[in-house]
């Protein structure tokens, strides 16, 4: 596949992304790897496109009143300095897709079972499981390159954290703000590297898709449908990063 046709595939990845409130990272890292050698360029590519992404699903979460700061700064205070510092650390390129693919898939499937057979719940947690799930996350996130939103998200919906629009906007802006520390984090460490042509396509795509699919997000879907995308998205991008990294299969 020619690297020009990157931009089309990236927007429809953000539309259908951000209609669960993610940024893409996981999918931009995946593809990105068959293009490009340095995985830093391809982890900095990946961060920049998900704050573009996120920046507009949180706007649009926030101009629709989902947005819910009371409840949502625990799982960010500790996240945005253990983000920082996870991108400041060096791992193996196949031993992380390899363990990200499995844990997605797991997630994804217990996702599967929860929304299609039992009724929607939510219940509250305390503070410091906030905190430390938000601190665990984030420094997951800094680590692999992408926001964390991939993680928080079928975690907060497995154990029933309120409903999955509250879930899908906590990990736009959780993502958003991981992403940004990421960014520091890999700046700081000297490893933050870009292609300044294919970045400018890629954000214009993402940007346009990710318009797209934040509007559907909170116009279109109801709570049900947005939890089993969520699901499904999660199952696939496992399966698709198990397959690449661990037996070179591309799907």
């Amino acid at each position: 596949m020619n690297i020009d046709f990157l931009p089309y595939i990236f927007f429809l990845i953000a539309l259908f992304y951000s209609s669960v409130g993610f940024g893409g990272g996981s999918s931009y890292l995946a593809i990105l790897s068959l293009f490009l050698s340095d995985f830093y360029e391809i982890r900095s590519t990946a961060l920049v496109l998900n704050i573009c992404v996120v920046t507009i699903g949180t706007i649009v979460f926030i101009r629709n009143r989902v947005f819910n700061i009371k409840k949502f700064w625990p799982f960010l205070v500790f996240s945005i300095p253990m983000a920082y510092l996870g991108a400041q650390l060096r791992l193996s390129q196949k031993a992380f897709f390899l363990i990200l693919g499995s844990a997605l898939i797991m997630a994804g499937a217990f996702l599967i079972l929860k929304f299609t057979a039992y009724k929607l719940e939510s219940k509250e947690f305390n503070l410091p499981k906030k905190i430390s799930l938000g601190g665990s996350i984030g420094l997951l996130a800094g680590i692999s390159g992408i926001g964390g939103g991939i993680y928080l998200s079928p975690l907060l919906n497995l154990t029933s954290w309120q409903n999955p629009r509250t879930i899908a906007s906590l990990a736009s802006v959780f993502i958003l703000v991981n992403s940004i520390s990421g960014v520091i984090g890999l700046t700081m460490a000297g490893t933050f590297h870009l292609n300044q042509h294919l970045i400018f396509q890629l954000i214009i795509g993402v940007v346009l898709g990710g318009s797209i699919g934040s509007y559907l997000s909170n116009e279109k879907f109801n709570l049900r449908i947005l939890g089993v995308l969520t699901a499904i998205l999660v199952v696939y991008v496992g399966l698709r990063l198990v397959l690449l990294h661990g037996f070179e299969i591309k799907i």
